[in-house]
């Protein structure tokens, strides 16, 4: 006997037995989820639906009806989705081109979810820069290089931050560069760079976390699986320029060999900065790769990054924050985000932020110091430091990249939620 369970949708009221404003209802050919109000509304109805039914140990569903489009359909799967796996979902039929347009977005969002979950201990920073680059090469084999540059060959080539950060772990940290190159012509221009903090497990180093707060730092990578997803599904969206992207990996240890508090680190344009917190480390990578982009002469420059716990104050773990020295770009990227119903907003960034990162003894602290500053925000300047004047620069603090614990839309774990937002960034500005 099939243990299927059939689920289609309504737009009718579900009968007065199952409740006021009931969102789901059995009857003998399965379950009707009950939709009113706006295209949105309806979309985080569907979603919602697809969690209680994994909530009730439902695993085997098949969508069935008209009513099903594209939308509709990646809103359930995100509902259903578990980490735990061990669902069957049929998705049913629908025409050949938007099959291939869910195929893309299921592939790059399962991804996200599954590297994003595993565990610190299976996922190395080596071993995130190598299934990166694997992901991204599998859609376009032809198009695709890349190197991974480790352990004291980083200090060799002038990638301190990346360097200190992992250098109190055994296991060595890691940069990856990878190069999309459709026109196969080496002297093509690089029409925009991403960049992702890769942090596989983050301790905070002497700054330690708390036990409650170190538990989900093995999401630390959201960064880079964020930008290594959209990547993939911008190709098989059909992305036609040349793209570069820059993962910088690392784990975050306490050692003999740890970076320390006090320490100045060096950067290859001259920048000097005072460790004055070991656990704001992100940005201490992430201006390695910045530096990167810009060597790539790139007009467009998008870092994306588990940042800090500030942006998730502001805008909880529904919203990515958005930052950029122009207010319009970061409204762009937000009303983007919008046109692929996921969720951005913008946090105030000004070019006299960066005054408030003061060191006695370097160019600039990592943190600030002064009373009443902005985290997210302070952050955010510390990274304007390393990003080239006529760059088109935007920051993503992916606040809304995992969920500690489960509530009535997502599992517990990695949400995929915004490598949609960053594939569009992608295709709109390199056909610009």
């Amino acid at each position: 006997m099939s243990a299927i369970m059939k689920v289609m949708l309504s737009e009718h009221a579900a009968d007065a037995q199952w409740g006021e404003k009931a969102l789901i209802s059995f009857n003998q050919n399965g379950v009707a989820i009950h939709l009113d109000g706006s295209e949105s509304e309806q979309l985080r109805q569907i979603q919602r639906a697809g969690r209680r039914l994994d909530g009730q140990g439902i695993k085997q569903v098949a969508l069935v009806g008209a009513e099903w489009e594209l939308e509709r359909r990646y809103a359930f799967y995100q509902g259903f989705y578990n980490p735990r796996a061990g669902q069957s979902l049929y998705l049913g039929d629908m025409p050949a081109e938007e099959q291939k347009q869910l195929d893309a977005l299921l592939e790059a969002t399962r991804w996200v979810r599954q590297i994003t979950n595993a565990t610190p201990e299976d996922l190395s920073p080596q071993a995130l820069a190598e299934q990166a680059a694997d992901f991204i090469a599998r859609q376009a084999w032809e198009n695709v290089s890349f190197e991974i540059i480790s352990g004291e060959a980083l200090l060799e080539q002038g990638h301190i931050g990346i360097y200190h950060v992992g250098r109190g772990s055994e296991r060595a940290p890691a940069l990856l560069k990878l190069d999309f190159n459709p026109s196969g012509d080496p002297l093509a221009p690089v029409a925009a760079c991403l960049v992702g903090k890769g942090i596989t497990f983050d301790s905070g180093g002497y700054s330690l976390k708390s036990s409650d707060n170190m538990l989900p730092m093995k999401s630390d990578m959201g960064g880079a699986a964020m930008v290594s997803g959209a990547l993939a599904l911008a190709i098989r969206q059909g992305l036609k320029q040349r793209v570069q992207l820059f993962l910088c990996c690392a784990e975050n240890l306490v050692s003999g060999h740890a970076f320390k508090l006090g320490d100045i680190l060096t950067y290859r344009n001259g920048v000097t900065v005072e460790i004055l917190n070991t656990d704001a480390e992100g940005r201490l990578v992430l201006a390695d790769g910045l530096l990167c982009a810009a060597d790539s002469g790139a007009s467009h420059i998008l870092d994306a990054a588990t940042l800090t716990g500030a942006a998730k104050m502001a805008l909880g773990r529904d919203y990515h924050a958005v930052f950029s020295l122009d207010e319009q770009r970061g409204m762009q990227l937000c009303q983007w985000a919008k046109s692929v119903n996921e969720k951005a907003w913008p946090l105030p960034l000004e070019s006299w932020h960066l005054g408030q990162l003061s060191s006695s003894f370097a160019d600039l602290g990592n943190v600030a110091s002064a009373e009443g500053t902005a985290g997210a925000t302070t952050a955010a300047a510390f990274l304007s430091r390393f990003v080239p004047e006529r760059a088109q620069w935007l920051h993503m603090d992916l606040s809304a990249s995992y969920q500690k614990n489960g509530n009535e839309l997502w599992a517990p774990g990695g949400k995929g939620h915004g490598v949609r937002t960053i594939a569009r960034w992608l295709l709109e500005v390199t056909s610009a």
